[in-house]
C-alpha cells in the first residue's frame, strides 16, 4: 500500500513483461497498517498513469469505495480511461469498509461518514445505474466503446447478490469460507436478471503462496470448482524466494497482480498457460 509511483511503474512493466493478464491499484488514502509511512497514492490517478506506460495488461481499481468519487464524475472518468488505455479497464466498485475496519480512519479524515451496510450496499447499486445510464449517452456523457465491465467486490450474500443482478463481475477472497456459495449466489442472480451468462466474471483475491504456485494443489483446484476464472495475487514484501522455473500449465484460472511496494529484484511469477518461462 506504501507504494512510491516509480516503484509502482517499475512492477508494472514488470508484470507485463512476465506474462500477467493484468494490473489493480487499491483505493485507500492511507496505509492502516504503517501510520508513519509515505502515504498510499491515490488509484485513479495512478491507473492513468499506467494505461501509458503499459501496452497489453487490463488494468483496474480492486475495488472503488464509491463513497469516494460522485458516480456521475466516475462515469466520465471511466468513459475517459476507457480510450486512454485502448478498452483495458475493468471497473471494480464496492461499498467501502464498515466502522469495525481499519479503513473507517481514513474516511473520518476527509469528512466522509460510514454509514451502515445495508446503505453503503445501496450506494453501489445507484452508483452502476447511474453510470450505465451515462454511458449510453444520457445527457450528452462521453461513451466508453466498449463500456468496461463493472466488478463488484463483497464478502458476503448481499454484495454477491449485487454483482450478479448489476454487474459483469464478482471478486472475493480466495480462501473464503463460503467461497461456492457466494459465487453461486451471484451467478444465479445473474441468470435471474435475463443476462448473458457467459459474460460474467468471478475473480478472487489471494496472498503469493506456494498454494498458489502449483496448477495441482488443492487451493488452485478448490477455485476452479467454485467457478473461478482469475485469480488476483496480493503482492507485498517480504518477497518469497522465486527460481526461475517453468510456467504452471493445465490451470484454468488465469493469475494477475496488484501493484505493491518496491519488487526489487524479484520478477513476475507467471501462472498463465499462455507463456513458456517465468
Amino acid at each position: 500500500m506504501s507504494a512510491r509511483w516509480a516503484e509502482m511503474r517499475a512492477a508494472a512493466l514488470a508484470a507485463e513483461e512476465g506474462g500477467f493478464d493484468g494490473l489493480w491499484t487499491w483505493d485507500h488514502l492511507r496505509d492502516p497498517d504503517d501510520d508513519g509511512g509515505p502515504g498510499v497514492p491515490e488509484a485513479w490517478t495512478v491507473l492513468t498513469a499506467l494505461a501509458e506506460v503499459t501496452r497489453r495488461v487490463s488494468l483496474g481499481p480492486l475495488v472503488l469505495n464509491v463513497a469516494n468519487r460522485p458516480p456521475g464524475v466516475l462515469a466520465n472518468m471511466a468513459a475517459t480511461l476507457q480510450t486512454i488505455s485502448g478498452g483495458r479497464l475493468l471497473l471494480g466498485l464496492g461499498a467501502g469498509g464498515n466502522r469495525r475496519t481499519p479503513y473507517a480512519v481514513e474516511q473520518a479524515a476527509i469528512g466522509q461518514s460510514v454509514d451502515p451496510d445495508a446503505v453503503r450496499a445501496q450506494r453501489v447499486v445507484d452508483a452502476i445505474t447511474l453510470i450505465r445510464r451515462l454511458w449510453a449517452g444520457a445527457s450528452g456523457f462521453l461513451r466508453p466503446e466498449p463500456p468496461p465491465p463493472i466488478i463488484v467486490g463483497g464478502f458476503g450474500p448481499r454484495m454477491a447478490a449485487i454483482a450478479g443482478r448489476h454487474a459483469d463481475g464478482f471478486n472475493t477472497q480466495a480462501f473464503h469460507p463460503q467461497l461456492g456459495a457466494l459465487v453461486q449466489r451471484a451467478r444465479e442472480e445473474h441468470t435471474a436478471a435475463g443476462r448473458e451468462a457467459s459474460r460474467f466474471v468471478v475473480t478472487v483475491f489471494a496472498g503469493l503462496d506456494e498454494r498458489m504456485l502449483r496448477a495441482d494443489s488443492r487451493a488452485r483446484q478448490s477455485l476452479e470448482r467454485a467457478g473461478v476464472e482469475r485469480l488476483i495475487l496480493l503482492i507485498s514484501p517480504p518477497f518469497p524466494p522465486i527460481r526461475r522455473r517453468r510456467c504452471v500449465t493445465g490451470s484454468a484460472v488465469r493469475a494477475t497482480c496488484t501493484t505493491a511496494r518496491p519488487w526489487s529484484a524479484w520478477r513476475a511469477v507467471c501462472l498463465t498457460s499462455k507463456c513458456r518461462t517465468a
